[in-house]
């Protein structure tokens, strides 16, 4: 988008606010069905966990995409959103069985990530079918904080506890209708991912009633100018070629699926906040803005590098800042950045911040949640409503007159 399109949002909607490119969206989309357009059968999850508002939702919905969800709330949403229950899998962490029950009465497609559960919902239900996750015990993704498929990860079940599965299916008569794996984050080694794939299709070859193999996710995105990503193109091309023989040899047409988020998302947002001051002291220059990590704590959290551009002053002399925020907490967002030169007023514009940007935000210090804009056709539509004072107290209970 462009700066003074930026502008006339934060103007308009106010200072901090979110603002999501729905053409970025769909030209991820576009860009990733496009890729493996040779698969017979391609279905692409959105993963709801990283920008769940209803509008987005409904957007994806449009798109053609299907739903990743982990929690009953994000399954809720979905319905509300348009998606049929055929079109959502939930695919939680540590749940009680009574939340899978739940969304299984729903009628969405279960994903069981560890045996207990597997057992316990297989001797209750073995009527429904169930995605097993498998942790391939392959890192694929570069940041530690972010991948999830080492032998350590509290993800999945672990590829060596195959025969485990397979004995809990036999003993409860449970059908297997999907297998699944989700390396991490940020996957730039492309043989990597298909060393992985090559670990589920040896599994999947122990299930005879597949419908579907799961690959995650995971794709990386560019955060900066010339910034690595994963090619998409070229795994589309190898992974779709190698998924195609792997349903012959299966003797049966299987749907090839993914569940991206911050590769569809991500680029598409942006987060725009107002310089509260700028202040020097002896070695730094500090541009303090309204806002901190109740808003964007991903740079505190993972470390992650969000460009920063002044929209109020784009052709400025650089100078080197350091964007902190007004929690009263260490809230960095950049230390030392080369930054068109900032005055008080100013208003800033953080790239990246459509993934696990407002979807972690909170009421830290008391702090409202900012509001939500989609630019849609060129034109701002207000998705979320600024916090108020109302909301901080919705539902506290004050039993003040007992003191």
């Amino acid at each position: 988008m462009k700066a003074k399109e930026l502008l006339a949002i934060a103007t308009e909607f106010g200072a901090p606010v979110y603002v999501y490119d729905s053409a970025k969206i769909q030209k991820q989309y576009d860009r990733l069905t496009k890729a493996f357009g040779k698969v017979g059968s391609l279905k692409v999850n959105y993963a709801a966990k990283a920008l769940s508002n209803l509008s987005i939702l409904r957007f994806m919905k449009h798109l053609g995409c299907g739903l990743d969800t982990v929690s009953i709330q994000e399954v809720r949403l979905g319905l509300d959103a348009g998606f049929r229950a055929d079109e959502i899998i939930f695919t939680p962490n540590g749940v009680s069985l009574e939340e899978l029950e739940e969304a299984a009465a729903l009628g969405v497609q279960i994903n069981i990530d560890n045996l207990s559960i597997l057992e316990q919902f297989g001797s209750k239900h073995p009527e429904i079918p169930v995605c097993i996750r498998i942790n391939p015990h392959v890192m694929a993704g570069g940041n530690s904080k972010i991948s999830v498929g080492h032998i350590d990860s509290k993800f999945g079940i672990s590829i060596h506890q195959l025969p485990h599965i397979l004995r809990i299916a036999k003993l409860t008569d449970l059908k297997i209708n999907g297998i699944h794996m989700h390396t991490g984050s940020d996957i730039l080694d492309i043989d990597v991912f298909l060393y992985a794939s090559e670990i589920l299709f040896d599994a999947a070859k122990q299930f005879k009633d597949l419908e579907f193999i799961d690959f995650g996710s995971g794709f990386k995105v560019p955060y900066k100018e010339g910034d690595i990503q994963t090619n998409i193109e070229e795994l589309g091309k190898k992974l779709g070629k190698r998924f195609n023989e792997f349903c012959e040899e299966y003797g049966k047409s299987l749907t090839l699926a993914f569940e991206p988020g911050k590769y569809l998302v991500s680029e598409a947002g942006y987060f725009l906040a107002a310089v509260n001051v700028v202040k020097q002291t002896t070695s730094t220059v500090f541009a303090g803005i309204d806002s901190g990590f109740n808003h964007l704590i991903r740079p505190m959290f993972y470390g992650s590098y969000h460009d920063i551009r002044n929209l109020s002053n784009p052709g400025g002399k650089e100078r080197f800042y350091s964007v902190v925020g007004y929690v009263c907490e260490t809230d960095t967002f950049a230390n030392n950045r080369r930054i068109g030169e900032i005055s008080e007023g100013d208003v800033l514009a953080f790239s990246n911040a459509g993934a696990y940007c407002f979807a972690m935000a909170s009421n830290y210090n008391s702090r409202y949640r900012p509001a939500e804009v989609l630019w849609h056709k060129g034109e701002a539509q207000l998705i979320r409503k600024r916090e108020t004072y109302e909301d901080l107290k919705h539902n506290q209970i004050d039993i003040g007159t007992q003191f």
